[in-house]
């Protein structure tokens, strides 16, 4: 690329004949290394703002990929999470029903003792009063006899 020092310090030969001017030759000369090199700037600074936008592009699609990653394991952690919220939930029901019906098994199991044991009372109860009518009947005839001798 042609830089604005180039421009400046081109010379042309000079012909004796039918040839430009010298003075015109450098007047253009002048004003043209005065546009070239506001050109020449103006494109070296679009160019380093260009980079630095390119830098800025590629560093934001760093933070985008490093947010959706995050995003995803977001939400793979929570999926987790909420699993083993239920499985614990799930868990916790199981032993809450096996514990119910193990106490309702011991229950139904006092119940059935306490019905024996109400059963062998009733019948220690029947042979108390059968013995005791038959005791009260022994003393009934005794007092009948006694009765009689007199």
């Amino acid at each position: 690329m042609i830089t604005p020092l180039d421009i400046e310090n081109k010379r042309f030969a000079k012909q004796m004949m039918n040839g430009y001017s010298v003075e015109e030759v450098d007047d253009f000369l002048d004003e043209l290394t005065i546009d070239y090199t506001k050109n020449y700037k103006e494109v070296n600074e679009l160019r380093a703002k260009v980079d630095e936008l390119n830098n800025s592009l590629v560093q934001y699609k760093t933070i985008e990929s490093t947010l959706q990653n995050t995003l995803v394991m977001a939400q793979t952690t929570a999926e987790e999470v909420k699993n083993v919220a239920k499985q614990k939930a799930d868990q916790i029901v199981d032993e809450a029903k096996a514990n119910a019906q193990k106490r309702v098994d011991e229950l139904n199991n006092e119940i059935i003792i306490k019905q024996k044991e109400l059963d062998d009372v009733k019948k220690q109860f029947d042979i108390y009063k059968a013995k005791m009518e038959s005791l009260l009947i022994s003393q009934l005839e005794l007092l009948k006899d006694v009765n009689k001798e007199d």
